[in-house]
């Protein structure tokens, strides 16, 4: 029996609606911006903002700081691809159990290595009165800053060096990796950052763990919400998308038991079981996401939404894509800010006159929201960098 057809316009038009970028399917809440598409970047700040409010009907900057600060209904994490993402606190165990954990391990098991090979006599006991000192400290001075906690935590202050006797030999503190180390053990969380919206420099909080699921439980919800956002899609997609191996990929999928479609180019791809009818073209949508958005980001192959074409003038030399503009479902352009605050874009190609309406007011819609912040995106692209200039 011949598998079902799902055209490349079908796809986006799952893009525009699951994605909530299409206006009649914008979220209500932060949280349900960020469910949409499983989990936000958070590598840069300004990322996890601009993504939410793309996705959002209304809500400035401050509702998503409430939703991070102190509804805490968002979450950073250290997690696929060893990358930092914002997901919902529903979905923060399963994304724990079946990535951070691996990734925290890693991290301890690395820099025990360096200490020992430091030859001072730090060990793990040393290591772990270090992190009950940093703890306490939070306990007793409240959120602080990486540099607020060096100051209240001696061991902090401490100095190793790196690849002793080599030609790339370095001392380096201590503070950056044992906090890095107590946030993937979600032992302490990233709080308002000093500064704007905009800034990384977070105020760190202490917090409990989440609770521990089993591993195959929690990566097939993984799956099986990525299916729904962002199928179809193929076991190189989520392999790419979650940095799993190909074995615990299959293991997440046969758990999920997912349904196979077949793509206009001959490919056989998965969606959700029994995700197969057809969805209802969304109304005409432009959108202006920012760099590393999760929509733009979501799959190994992404040549159903951007012409190969425009990938060198979008992406920066590690793969990394740059603020893009959106016509229904497809990239068609990029923008940026000027020092002077105004949003300025380019399309490639020509999608059309009805295209540059929409691109026109989306972006009047994005400088208002905006207002006085400046967004210069940690991974800077040609086009971003061109527009700019």
């Amino acid at each position: 029996m011949s598998l079902p057809l799902v055209t490349t316009a079908e796809r986006r038009h799952r893009l525009g609606r699951r994605h909530r970028l299409a206006p009649s399917a914008r979220a209500a809440t932060v949280v349900q911006a960020a469910d949409s598409v499983v989990a936000l970047h958070a590598t840069d700040a300004a990322t996890v903002f601009l993504s939410a409010r793309a996705r959002l009907a209304e809500g400035g900057p401050d509702a998503i700081e409430r939703a991070l600060y102190e509804d805490v209904g968002l979450v950073r994490l250290l997690s696929m691809r060893n990358t930092l993402f914002a997901v919902s606190a529903e979905l923060a165990p399963h994304v724990d159990s079946s990535t951070a954990r691996a990734i925290a391990t890693k991290e301890r098991r690395t820099l025990l290595k360096h200490l020992d090979e430091d030859g001072r006599g730090l060990d793990a006991e040393w290591l772990a009165r270090a992190e009950a000192a940093s703890l306490a400290a939070l306990d007793a001075h409240g959120p602080s800053t990486g540099s607020q906690l060096s100051a209240a935590v001696p061991a902090l202050r401490q100095k190793i060096t790196i690849s002793r006797g080599k030609k790339y030999e370095t001392e380096q503190g201590v503070a950056t990796r044992v906090i890095r180390l107590l946030a993937a053990d979600g032992r302490i969380r990233r709080d308002r950052p000093r500064g704007s919206w905009t800034s990384s420099q977070y105020r760190w909080v202490h917090t409990e763990p989440w609770p521990a699921l089993p591993v195959i439980e929690a990566r097939a919800e993984i799956a099986r919400r990525w299916l729904r956002a962002y199928g179809p899609a193929t076991e190189a997609d989520l392999k790419w998308w979650t940095g799993w191996n190909l074995t615990d990929v299959r293991k997440a999928l046969a758990a999920v038991g997912p349904d196979q479609v077949r793509l206009e180019d001959g490919t056989t791809a998965l969606v959700s079981p029994g995700d197969i009818a057809p969805e209802p073209a969304p109304e005409p949508w432009a959108a202006l996401l920012p760099g590393l958005d999760p929509t733009g980001m979501g799959w190994a192959n992404r040549g159903f939404h951007l012409d190969p074409a425009h990938r060198s003038a979008l992406f920066d030399y590690a793969g990394n894509i740059g603020p893009t503009v959106w016509w229904n479902g497809e990239i068609v352009g990029g923008w940026a800010q000027r020092s002077d605050g105004e949003v300025v874009w380019r399309l490639l190609g020509s999608p059309g006159r009805a295209a540059e309406k929409a691109v026109t007011a989306e972006a009047a819609r994005l400088a208002a929201w905006v207002g006085d912040a400046r967004i210069t995106p940690r991974f800077r692209t040609p086009l971003e960098r061109e527009l700019v200039a």
